[in-house]
């Protein structure tokens, strides 16, 4: 079930910290808004639109480790309300993130849409489940047309989602953004380039 995201955020030091610096009494009112347990349509469909996303985990060592994850837009799909999930493709065998979150589940994870200068925040419990154990999830989860080998389910437990300041973040586009913006432009290049080339026949250059 999802809480307000502050509330898990806003340790005693956070708060101790937040009221040195002037800040408390803003936040305490936004600590105690109520929210809805479960994802809202503008939630899903922002997850399903992302290629990549960022997960934080904490090893035994007591040390953070940040990992990125990417695949095909909608790789992490949502399996219900609360819950979203994706397949563990097989890559450099360095488990980090699968070894910490074996000992220490809790994770936060931080989506982005750079052209939009959106960013979400997610506090979640990870779960992971047997391939041959869970076929259907796996499938429904697999990205169509994407071959690797699959080694694992991951769900993710949504315990409480924010959306971030929009301050800072500096717009970004994916070669797949900004293909169809140059196409009018790349063939406007070659109907000129083709003009110029009849031109230089016709004058006999």
């Amino acid at each position: 079930m999802t809480r307000n995201y502050a509330s898990l955020a806003f340790t005693p030091e956070v708060k101790a910290l937040q009221e040195r610096y002037g800040s408390r009494h803003a936040y305490a009112r936004i600590e105690q808004q109520s929210i809805s347990g479960e994802l809202t349509k503008r939630e899903l469909d922002f997850i399903q639109a992302r290629d990549s996303f960022y997960i934080a985990s904490i090893g035994e060592n007591g040390f953070p480790y940040i990992q990125h994850r990417g695949g095909p837009k909608g790789f992490l799909r949502p399996v219900d309300s609360t819950t979203l999930g994706f397949v563990d493709f097989r890559g450099n065998k360095q488990y980090i993130t699968a070894g910490n979150t074996a000992t220490r589940p809790k994770v936060s994870l931080i989506l982005m849409d750079y052209p939009n200068q959106t960013r979400m925040k997610i506090y979640a419990e990870v779960e992971v489940l047997d391939v041959n154990d869970h076929s259907e999830l796996a499938a429904f989860l697999t990205p169509k047309g994407y071959e690797n080998a699959v080694e694992q389910i991951i769900l993710l437990h949504v315990a409480a989602r924010d959306w971030n300041c929009p301050k800072h973040i500096l717009p970004r586009y994916t070669a797949e953004e900004i293909d169809p913006l140059l196409a009018p432009l790349h063939e406007q290049i070659e109907r000129l380039q083709s003009e110029i080339k009849q031109l230089k026949i016709d004058q006999g250059i």
